[in-house]
């Protein structure tokens, strides 16, 4: 699609012909499987992607504007093949402050239709968290992100947090907005941002971390337990691992006189 003097489709096509070179079959097949995807591969790793992405984006570097960044990341993403559709990311990635809230819908898209991490993480931290750090309106879709029925995209509501926690700025209150409905969740990829995120925050703010963990042990999963402690002090870890235990511990006899409770019946 030619917008102004740049061509998206051509880009597109220059783009996909100079990554093929760059892969072999041996690769595409590992992470093919790797990533459990149906998508194809060219089996090119991740920094040729980036340095192919950031050579082009150098020569078109003029004609870039919003409109075209767009276009170029959707002609690369109509290509069913992984490799494309990470560099369509990286494309964005490069022209994110050239982005705003407008172009969430787009963005939203491409997460429902990645289904895999790979591509979806880049996506909502990258991306559209970058965005709404900048363009506080794009909170408004991400919000509706944190109970959507795709799993991909509440994961994506959690991670599209970590821009501003990175850059000293973090929105703890909506965090746990995101966070505590989603607790209960048996999903590993819902559970492990949870965590991812927690742990991040405990890089700058420690302390609030421990007591969020804390305040929630009895409902956290062990992977998003694990996560959030990772970077707390030892002492502190240490202190929130015994409690955890002792109230699994406690759990396990309640359930224990729960079943024997059950076994007495009345006589007569």
């Amino acid at each position: 699609m030619p917008v102004g003097a740049f061509d998206a489709d051509q880009a597109a096509s220059a783009l996909i012909a100079a990554l093929r070179p760059l892969g072999t079959s041996e690769r595409a097949a590992r992470e093919k499987q790797y990533l459990k995807s149906d998508l194809d591969f060219l089996g090119v790793t991740v920094p040729d992607i980036r340095r192919t992405v950031r050579a082009a984006a150098r020569r078109y570097s003029s004609d870039l504007d919003r409109e075209a960044i767009v276009a170029w990341a959707l002609a690369l993403w109509r290509e069913p093949v992984h490799e494309p559709r990470m560099a369509a990311v990286e494309v964005l990635t490069l022209g994110v402050r050239r982005l705003g809230a407008q172009n969430l819908g787009t963005v939203e898209q491409m997460i429902r239709e990645s289904r895999t991490w790979a591509l979806v993480d880049a996506l909502a931290c990258n991306v559209a968290g970058t965005i709404a750090l900048r363009d506080g309106s794009g909170w408004l879709r991400i919000d509706r992100w944190a109970s959507d029925g795709d799993f991909w995209v509440r994961r994506s509501a959690l991670l599209a947090l970590l821009p501003g926690i990175r850059s000293g700025r973090p929105d703890l209150a909506r965090f746990t907005a995101y966070a505590e409905p989603l607790l209960a969740e048996k999903e590993f990829f819902i559970r492990k941002a949870i965590g991812w995120v927690l742990r991040e925050i405990s890089r700058r703010d420690p302390a609030w971390v421990a007591e969020w963990t804390g305040s929630h042990l009895s409902r956290l999963s062990g992977v998003t337990f694990t996560e959030a402690v990772r970077r707390l002090p030892a002492g502190e870890a240490e202190r929130l691992r015994r409690l955890r235990t002792r109230l699994g511990q406690a759990f396990a006899k309640f359930l224990v006189h729960e079943r024997n409770r059950r076994k007495v019946r009345p006589l007569g």
